[in-house]
Formats: structure tokens, C-alpha cells, sequence
């Protein structure tokens, strides 16, 4: 019985370190990604710089198109964006009334674009754009005009 009775503390101990154990792996870091894909951007990274370029491109293009198109003599254009071999990439229509504010924002996406061309050897396709010849309003939409859509 003594025999007996000396065991009891060595399976008390094991029962206890084998409990304590257990519990610690269910303290698991829950912020980590389970996926290397799901990881955080990197900053310094080319996607994460792309998805800022679109980031503010999409913002310029959601306040020129916030006002309806009734007078295409109250919109202008402006060419935004830069093809790595020169060139704008696109052309956008805004009304006159935030040309003070948008111009700049135009600016900056275009700057920030060269330096991203410039930064990771972007190559385009070179292609030329030609530059709109007017503003026209049609279903309440700016439309930019070239001299040989008309």
C-alpha cells in the first residue's frame, strides 16, 4: 500500500505538466496569416505600390464623374497619367468648377506614376494617344471627343 501511495504525487505531477501542456498550444498567435499569401503588404513592394496608383486614380475619376454632364462647354480635360517611353495614359474630362482642385490631384497621380515607371523599368505599349479636341455631354455623361470619333 505504501508502494501505491508513493506513486500518487509522480501521476499527479505528469497529469499536471501533461494539462498545462495542452492548454499552451491553444494560445496561438490568431493575428498571424494562416497563408504566406494573406500576409501584410509590403510597402516597399511593386503590387502594393500599384494598388495605391489605382487607389488614387479611381478617386480622381469618382469626383470628375460626381457631377452630371449638361453643358459640355463646362467640362475641360486634362491628360493624366504617363507611358514609360512618354505620353500621357489616358485623358479625363472634369468640370471647370473644381479645376483648382482637381488639377493638382492629376498632377500627383501623374508624378507618382513616372517615378513608379522609372522605379521598377515599367515598359508600355508606346502607343500615342491623341489629345481630345472637346467635352460632349451625352446621357448626362462627359465624353471626351477625338477629331477622328466624330
Amino acid at each position: 500500500m505504501k508502494k501505491f501511495l508513493l506513486h500518487i504525487p509522480v501521476i499527479v505531477l505528469c497529469t499536471t505538466l501533461t494539462l498545462v501542456s495542452c492548454n499552451s498550444t491553444k494560445n496561438l498567435d490568431t493575428n498571424l496569416p494562416i497563408d504566406i499569401a494573406n500576409r501584410p503588404a509590403d510597402e516597399d513592394s511593386q503590387k502594393y505600390e500599384q494598388a495605391q496608383l489605382d487607389r488614387l486614380k479611381a478617386s480622381i475619376e469618382s469626383e470628375a464623374k460626381g457631377e452630371e454632364c449638361t453643358n459640355g462647354s463646362d467640362w475641360a480635360f486634362a491628360p493624366m497619367g504617363i507611358k514609360s517611353c512618354g505620353g500621357p495614359q489616358q485623358y479625363i474630362a472634369y468640370p471647370k468648377k473644381i479645376e483648382t482642385s482637381i488639377l493638382p490631384r492629376i498632377n500627383e497621380y501623374t508624378d507618382k506614376v513616372r517615378i513608379f515607371n522609372e522605379k521598377y523599368n515599367i515598359m508600355s505599349d508606346c502607343m500615342v494617344i491623341p489629345p481630345p479636341a472637346y467635352v460632349k455631354c451625352i446621357k448626362g455623361e462627359a465624353r471626351l471627343i477625338t477629331p477622328d470619333s466624330k
